[in-house]
């Protein structure tokens, strides 16, 4: 299990992912405890871009404080995800940054439910249904794109030696999906929580990240879909069973181990696929 104290130089099992990493969704969760154990990988060529909506706000107080235990780790970029200017902003802010260097991983975590759990279709709206696939799908669909080009200058470094071999040290795109958004387990998982928003959307991300694994393929460019686990965060519940930093832990290790016949998957934080 990867540690989850910040340690700013002690490395373990996630050493192996280096060189440029973006996570989305940082501030708090799931996403914050990607950084914080990103944060713990050795090498001064690694980098972290740590991805929120409102960087200066109380939410993100925890990962400003990470961001200075870490210096010159760990760059906070504003973010949100469901605004296609403030996506093209980031991104603009990022490959400055970046520079000759490429964008070796991106994990695309940011995600909304709408509405609250259990989220039956009596509570469900257009707007909820809208705003969901807004968020979770159309900004991960519009970060790759416009990020493409750093995805390709990592991947096409060191190409005579790597071939067509994918990595996530090498260039890859890490989609944070769902067991809900699984079709063939919805008679397993409906009654549990039905989140008709959430879940539609998600096996939506699930083509998506499909889709891209075909279109990158060409490009040597990973591209796989990931389900934490059921983690204990503002959307997980308290009686989620996972923290965050194990659900991590177990993502990381996985994220070392993925390579071309991982790509267009949708695995589990134990590295178990998940069906369609």
């Amino acid at each position: 299990m990867v540690s989850v104290s910040v340690s700013c130089g002690s490395g373990n099992m996630s050493e192996k992912l280096k060189g440029n990493i973006l996570v989305t969704g940082a501030n708090r969760g799931i996403g914050l405890a990607l950084v914080k154990q990103l944060g713990e990988t050795p090498g001064v060529e690694g980098h972290i871009y740590a991805c929120c909506r409102d960087p200066q706000g109380p939410g993100a107080q925890a990962l400003r404080d990470l961001s200075t235990q870490c210096p010159g780790k760990i760059t906070v970029v504003k973010l949100d995800v469901s605004d296609v200017d403030s996506i093209s902003s980031a991104v603009q802010t990022v490959s400055r940054s970046i520079g000759a260097g490429g964008l070796n991983l991106l994990i695309n975590n940011a995600a909304i439910n709408r509405p609250e759990i259990p989220a039956p279709l009596s509570a469900c709206g257009k707007k909820d249904m809208m705003e969901a696939y807004e968020t979770n799908v159309v900004g991960p669909f519009l970060l790759v794109k416009m990020l493409l080009p750093l995805l390709q200058k990592a991947a096409e470094m060191d190409s005579t030696v790597k071939g067509d071999k994918m990595s996530c040290s090498r260039s890859a795109v890490v989609n944070i999906s769902t067991l809900i958004s699984s079709i063939e387990k919805c008679p397993e998982t409906f009654p549990i929580a039905q989140m008709y928003p959430y879940r539609t959307s998600k096996a939506a991300l699930n083509m998506l990240t499909r889709c891209l694994a075909e279109d990158f393929r060409r490009h040597n460019i990973l591209v796989t879909a990931v389900h934490p686990g059921w983690v204990r965060t503002a959307m997980g519940g308290e009686e989620a069973p996972l923290t965050p930093q194990d659900s991590v832990g177990g993502m990381l290790s996985i994220m070392t181990t993925l390579s071309n016949k991982h790509s267009g998957m949708l695995l589990d934080w134990e590295g178990n696929k998940i069906p369609w």
